[in-house]
């Protein structure tokens, strides 16, 4: 395609210098021609010729007279050689972007671009012209450039001078808005690494022993971190500090070339140090710190508005550390007042609070009623400590709910007589439960703002256990210190010993009455046992005499005495077993004396007494069965008391079991226990009448299949047995069967 008209490409002959630059042979008749050679050498602007080689690649041809000056290269070195002979690879790789550019264009392109000719960066703006042969093909390219780094190097210049500006307002905007020291360092030496184009920045600052610390620094390298190390220079001996106390700074563009001394080069060459800057810092007139720029990998020509920027950033580093001083004494001297204005408070707090805990001490000592001396502390403890409220609570026996029993209030809704479920917060209670106290915030979600409250709960227990809590309210958010602290946990010590107190004067009144109460039905079940055992016998002795006097024919005469008879004899029978149950109670409820114990083998010993109820089962249609382990140890136990529990149990469990059903005896070894289980089938119990089935008198009539009577002192009177001889018993009832445990620990 011809882009270019065809007015514009020159005809080419044969080649020779000069001539290789136009591709025409210059004679001396043609003028024009001698005009543009002459121009080519004495014209101030750079030319150069690339020749477009036909794979596309791109070759140097000449260079004009000023190009050579301003780049160092001569002509005839050029001539032949390829962008990347003369260039670093990446400036190679951008000069030949734009000879493609200029080639698919097919027209002058411009730009400007930074080379580096002999480590030197020079800023050029160039023009590319194309020239095409006969068959319209560029094939050469003609540039001319203009050497434009004093304007780049100006407007460079403006723009640092504009950043360095920046930098340093922003360092004195944050020492006037009195921002932290550890801050502005830290930001400082992120800014001035940014801007410096620098490896790292350190800020060192010196301790007494001579040595120093990094305090701050900004690397590119975190893995070569040295900040909160300390350094100490082996060569920083008396000539440094005086060096830097006059205010000079070290420039050193290469250790290797600034002639430092041996063990210096090797102090920074171990720091991964290759240029560094080092200006001081000054508190007043004290040597503060250093204020280190530094090049880790190469050398670095520094600027001079470099070493000026160092300088003017760490006299701003001096006055921050000069207010940062100043501030952190400030804060001392507030510190100081508070402090001894704090204990003055506690001071006298710790006054009041001993007051408090000693009339409390009097208190419980002279008195025995709880809630005069529990309301009072509650109330004074409001007022000693500017509460809202103050609360004691106390816990249920079974710890799962907890009241409300005395308060005091001066704003907040009154909650006195209030019970809690703990369950409900578990997060809160289990601390206190483990006698730990709590302190926390409270929102209250009031009109028109928010109300935050300071709570404290502080358990309240003695050597017997826990008792209750103390809760404190504050209308702020100021929290409890330790002193409070203390001082409410004394005063919780003398609540649980009024409590305690308390407790105890009540439950011997209690036990007290109990005992006279216990004292009372016992004499009356003697009395009435002796009353009744009187007229029973009376009535057994006579239903005997009036049977001996009876003839057998008056007898059969009258079909209706034989019934009679034997009515007289069971009932008699019945009302001596009830008074001797009722006699056998009393005698177990007051103090029976102990058990005569005789080791026995359940293997042997229990066989026979569960075969005795076998015609009775038998009668009734019911299977017994039994089963005890054989590797049972033997049982000390009271054989008489042992044989009355068994035979009472199968007694109840043969009378409650229907016909078709099953009874079992099982005896068996359970940890450290022996264990006799007597179940049925056929019987199931409600909760209800599991919960009576020990009470005197209570009757499973409902149950009772075989319309048998009883007592109703059985199942009492085998408990209270079953706890005499040391053993424990409880019944079960569920999917159809009730089974009756006896446990006693070996």
């Amino acid at each position: 395609m011809n882009i270019n008209p065809p007015e514009s490409t020159m005809e080419l002959t044969k080649l020779s210098p000069p001539e290789i630059i136009f591709g025409t042979e210059v004679d001396e008749k043609s003028s024009s021609e001698q005009f543009l050679l002459s121009m080519y050498d004495s014209v101030q602007a750079s030319i150069f010729v690339i020749d477009v080689l036909e794979d596309g690649d791109f070759q140097y041809v000449a260079l004009n007279p000023t190009h050579e000056r301003w780049i160092g290269i001569r002509s005839d070195e050029l001539r032949g050689k390829k962008p990347e002979d003369i260039l670093s690879p990446i400036d190679a790789a951008r000069v030949r972007q734009h000879y493609a550019d200029c080639v698919l264009f097919g027209k002058t392109i411009s730009y400007e671009q930074c080379l580096q000719f002999q480590g030197v960066p020079t800023w050029w703006s160039t023009t590319l012209t194309p020239l095409r042969d006969a068959n319209s093909r560029i094939y050469r390219l003609v540039g001319t450039s203009s050497n434009i780094t004093p304007v780049k190097q100006a407007q460079e210049a403006v723009g640092l001078q504009v950043e360095r500006e920046r930098l340093l307002e922003a360092i004195a905007g944050r020492i006037h808005q009195s921002v932290e020291l550890e801050t502005i360092l830290h930001q400082t030496t992120i800014e001035l690494r940014q801007f410096l184009n620098c490896d790292r920045i350190l800020i060192y600052r010196f301790e007494a022993d001579s040595s120093g610390v990094i305090i701050a620094e900004s690397s590119v390298a975190a893995s070569d971190s040295l900040l909160g190390k300390n350094i100490t220079d082996p060569c920083f001996n008396g000539k440094h500090p005086e060096h830097y106390g006059r205010g000079c700074i070290q420039v050193v563009e290469d250790i290797y070339a600034a002639g430092l001394h041996p063990c210096h080069i090797e102090f920074l060459a171990s720091l991964q140090i290759r240029a560094n800057v080092v200006v001081p810092i000054f508190k007043e007139q004290d040597m503060w710190g250093l204020l280190i720029a530094q090049h880790c990998q190469e050398s670095r020509q520094w600027q001079q508005t470099e070493t000026d920027l160092l300088k003017q950033l760490a006299t701003q580093i001096g006055i921050a550390v000069q207010q940062a001083e100043l501030r952190q004494h400030l804060k001392d001297l507030q510190a100081k007042s508070e402090l001894q204005k704090h204990k003055h408070k506690n001071q006298l707090q710790k006054v009041r609070f001993e007051a408090l805990v000693r009339r409390m001490t009097e208190q419980v000592r002279d008195s025995l009623d709880e809630t005069q001396v529990l309301q009072i502390v509650t109330q004074e403890l409001t007022e000693l400590l500017n509460l809202d409220r103050c609360q004691i609570e106390l816990y249920s026996s079974c710890q799962t709910l907890v009241t409300i029993a005395y308060e005091y209030n001066i704003n907040l809704p009154q909650c006195q007589g209030l019970t809690r479920r703990i369950a409900d917060r578990l997060e809160v209670y289990q601390p206190l439960l483990q006698k730990q106290p709590l302190q926390f915030l409270e929102i209250d979600p009031g009109w028109p703002q928010l109300l935050v409250m300071s709570q404290m709960a502080c358990p309240i227990f003695d050597t017997q256990g826990i008792l209750g809590n103390l809760w404190l309210t504050r209308p702020s958010q100021e929290a409890f210190d330790e002193f409070e602290i203390e001082l409410v946990q004394q005063v919780a010590n003398e609540c649980a010993i009024a409590i305690r107190q308390a407790q105890y004067q009540q439950t011997q009144t209690q036990v007290k009455e109990l005992e006279n109460c216990d004292r009372l039905k016992n004499q009356f079940l003697r009395n009435l046992s002796q009353e009744l055992r009187t007229p029973i016998t009376s009535i057994s002795l006579a239903v005997q005499t009036l049977e001996s006097v009876l003839t057998p024919a008056e007898i059969l005469e009258i079909e209706i005495v034989p019934q009679l008879l034997q009515i007289l004899h069971n009932e008699c029978a019945r009302e001596n077993k009830l008074i001797n149950d009722l006699l056998t109670l009393t005698y177990l409820e007051a103090e029976p004396e102990p058990p005569t114990l005789i080791a026995i083998d359940l293997q042997s010993w229990l066989h026979p007494i569960v075969e005795s109820f076998r015609d009775l089962t038998n009668c009734q249609r019911q299977e017994l069965n039994v089963s005890i382990d054989h590797e049972l140890p033997l049982l000390e136990t009271d054989i008489t008391d042992m044989e009355r529990i068994i035979t009472e149990l199968l007694n109840h469990v043969c009378k409650y079991t229907p016909a078709g059903e099953s009874v079992t005896v099982s005896a068996y070894q359970r940890g450290n226990a022996i264990e006799l289980n007597i179940s049925n089938s056929g019987l199931e119990l409600t909760s209800s009448e599991l919960s009576q089935i020990f009470e005197p008198f209570y009757h499973l009539s409902k149950h009772d299949p075989w319309k048998h009577s009883g007592t109703g002192l059985e199942l009492a009177l085998v408990q209270k047995m079953v706890r005499h001889l040391g053993g424990s018993l409880y019944v079960e009832s569920g999917a159809g069967q009730t089974n009756f445990t006896i446990k006693f620990p070996l």
